[in-house]
């Protein structure tokens, strides 16, 4: 009779934890991640696939942000290193880049088909999925800040998150111009 209890406890958790994560999934607005320390807010429409880290092929002659190319699911994508790219872009000092920044934690996120780039970005770690009632302030871009820098926002706990725009990170001609 226990177990049936048991059981019967299990299905209504589940069937509890199921709905939560519908009501997350429709009010999700953005997939959280971290690199080189900082925060940003990639929106999840232009998201695409997250990939565990994979072993990159370095490519020649290109510039420091861009990694090399990954085999993923068949396909070759160009792996871009996200904060090195930020760096480049604010003219501030890269970060350690290479197999030091590698972690368990490092992940690639591929950017949706339609924005039509076989690319991922590498990112340190994911940082879940987050929606405009976690934040609470919303300020403009830092001065000087690339094209695909939307909004700079303020979570419940006082943390800055950078807001990204992929489509119009895939149309900079810095992006689209790897060789070094």
């Amino acid at each position: 009779m226990a177990n049936r209890q048991s059981l019967k406890e299990l299905q209504e958790r589940l069937a509890q934890r199921l709905t939560v994560a519908k009501t997350e999934a429709v009010t999700a607005t953005w997939l959280a991640v971290e690199a080189a320390g900082q925060r940003y807010l990639l929106p999840l429409v232009q998201s695409g696939e997250i990939f565990p880290w994979f072993p990159v092929q370095r490519v020649p002659y290109t510039k420091p942000w861009y990694a090399g190319v990954a085999s993923l699911r068949g396909g070759l994508h160009g792996v871009v290193d996200l904060a090195g790219l930020v760096a480049g872009a604010l003219g501030s000092e890269r970060p350690v880049s290479g197999a030091e920044r590698v972690t368990s934690e490092s992940r690639l996120v591929s950017l949706h088909a339609a924005l039509g780039i076989n690319a991922v970005i590498w990112i340190d770690r994911l940082l879940g999925l987050r929606n405009p009632a976690m934040f609470h302030a919303v300020g403009a871009s830092p001065p000087g800040a690339p094209g695909y820098f939307t909004r700079s926002l303020v979570d419940l706990q006082g943390q800055s998150w950078q807001e990204l725009d992929l489509q119009a990170l895939v149309a900079e001609p810095e992006f689209l111009a790897i060789a070094a």
